[in-house]
C-alpha cells in the first residue's frame, strides 16, 4: 500500500485539462512578468477572503519582509514571533534588520497571549519599542483571539498575520486575510492552496498600506517604472503560476471542507488512544495544512507506521531560538515550555483532500494497535 503524505496527484488528474489549457494561453501570449492572469488571481483572491486588496508576490517569505519594510521596522523595534514555527516568520525579521523576541505557544500550537505580554515587557526594559507581533496560524487553525487583540491595542502593536499554512480557513465566519493590518501567505505547492513553483501573497484593508507594498515589492517604483520612492525588493509572482492558481482556487472551498472532515475522523478515530490530538473546527472552516498529534514516543511510532508504509514528517523538530543563526535572539523571560515540548513530541500524518478512507482507516487502525 502506496500513502502519499500530501497528494498532488490526485489534484493535478482532476485540473489537468484546465490547467494545460491556462498554462498555453499564457505560452501564447508570452507575457510571463505581470501579465493579465496575475491581475485575474489577485480579483479572485479579493472576491474569495473579501479583503479590500490582495497583493501577490513571489513567495511567503518575500510576503512577511515586504509587510515588515512596509511598517518601517528598525533595529530599536521589537517583533514578537513564536519559537514554534518555520524559520521563514523569524528570518524576516533579521532581514530587515528588526530584533526578533522568541515567545511561547499555547495548546492549540498558536502565540500564547500570556508569553506576549511577558515579552512586551522584557522588550521594554530592554529599551526596545514593542513595534509588531506575527501570529503563525500554525497547521491551518487560525490565531485569533480576544486575548490576542486585547494585548495588540493595550501595547499599540502593529500585526502581521502569517497565514502560510491557514488560508482559506475562516474565524467565526470570516476568511482569513481581514484579521490584524497586514495578512500574508504562500502558495508553496503543499501548502492548501499552492502552485507549481513558488508564490506568496499580502493581504489588507488598509489602502495606504496597499499602496506601499505594491511599491515595495516592485523595487520601491514610484509612479512609473524608472522612479523609485521608496527602497523596495524584486518580488513578482509570475503569471503561469498565476495561472495555475486560478484554476486551483476554484476546488480550495471544496478542499477544506474535505480536509476538515478527514481531521474529524482521525480524532474519532484515535480518540480511545494515548495520543493527544488537535483542536477540531467547529465550523469546517480549518485549513488543515497539517494533521499534528503528540505522543511522548514519537520515535517509536513514526518507525512503527514506517514499517507500514505510512509517510510521516516533524514540524518542528528544533525551536527557531536553538537554531544556530538565531541562538544570540532575545527570548521570552518565561521561557519556551511548551514549544520545547512540542518539538520534541509532535509528528504529522497523511493530510490532503484526496486521502481515501481505505488508506485513513489503515493508518488508525496502525495507530490504535500500536497505542
Amino acid at each position: 500500500m502506496s500513502i502519499p503524505f500530501i497528494d498532488l496527484k490526485s489534484q493535478f488528474q482532476q485540473l489537468q485539462a484546465s490547467i494545460e489549457l491556462a498554462v498555453s494561453e499564457v505560452l501564447k501570449h508570452g507575457k510571463y512578468i505581470n501579465g493579465p492572469e496575475v491581475q485575474e488571481f489577485e480579483s479572485l483572491l479579493n472576491d474569495f477572503t473579501g479583503v479590500k486588496h490582495s497583493i501577490t508576490c513571489a513567495n511567503g517569505t518575500d510576503a512577511l519582509a515586504i509587510a515588515l519594510l512596509a511598517f518601517g521596522v528598525k533595529e530599536s523595534d521589537a517583533v514578537f514571533v513564536p519559537s514554534f514555527t518555520y524559520i521563514a516568520s523569524a528570518e524576516s525579521i533579521a532581514l530587515v534588520g528588526g530584533t526578533p523576541y522568541f515567545i511561547d505557544v499555547a495548546d492549540d500550537y498558536n502565540l500564547c497571549p500570556s508569553s506576549l505580554e511577558i515579552a512586551i515587557n522584557d522588550a521594554l526594559k530592554n529599551n526596545h519599542n514593542p513595534k509588531i507581533v506575527i501570529p503563525v496560524d500554525l497547521f491551518g487553525k487560525p490565531s485569533v483571539s480576544v486575548e490576542l487583540n486585547n494585548l495588540i491595542k493595550k501595547y499599540e502593536l502593529s500585526s502581521i498575520y502569517d497565514a502560510a499554512q491557514s488560508f482559506g480557513s475562516s474565524h467565526e465566519g470570516t476568511k482569513i486575510g481581514n484579521y490584524g493590518d497586514i495578512t500574508t501567505t504562500s502558495f508553496f505547492p503543499a501548502k492548501p492552496l499552492g502552485c507549481y513553483g513558488d508564490g506568496g501573497a499580502i493581504f489588507t484593508n488598509d489602502d495606504e498600506l496597499a499602496q506601499l507594498i505594491r511599491s515595495i515589492k516592485n523595487h520601491g517604483m514610484g509612479s512609473h517604472k524608472y522612479e523609485h520612492v521608496n527602497v523596495g525588493m524584486n518580488s513578482r509572482l509570475d503569471t503561469i503560476q498565476a495561472a495555475i492558481l486560478i484554476e486551483k482556487i476554484k476546488l480550495l472551498e471544496d478542499e477544506i471542507l474535505k480536509r476538515n472532515e478527514i481531521a474529524e475522523r482521525y480524532n474519532a478515530g484515535l480518540s480511545e488512544t494515548e495520543i493527544i490530538l488537535p483542536h477540531l473546527s467547529k465550523e469546517k472552516s480549518f485549513a488543515w495544512a497539517q494533521y499534528t498529534i503528540r505522543h511522548k514516543q514519537r520515535d517509536f511510532l513514526i518507525k512503527a507506521l514506517k514499517e507500514k508504509g505510512i509517510p510521516t514528517a516533524i514540524y518542528y523538530p528544533i525551536p527557531l531560538n536553538e537554531q544556530a543563526a538565531y541562538k544570540n535572539c532575545k527570548v521570552v523571560s518565561s521561557g519556551l515550555k511548551k514549544t520545547e515540548m512540542y518539538c520534541n513530541e509532535v509528528f504529522s500524518l497523511p493530510m490532503s483532500p484526496y486521502l481515501t478512507k481505505e488508506h485513513q482507516e489503515f493508518i488508525i487502525s496502525s495507530l490504535v494497535e500500536l497505542c
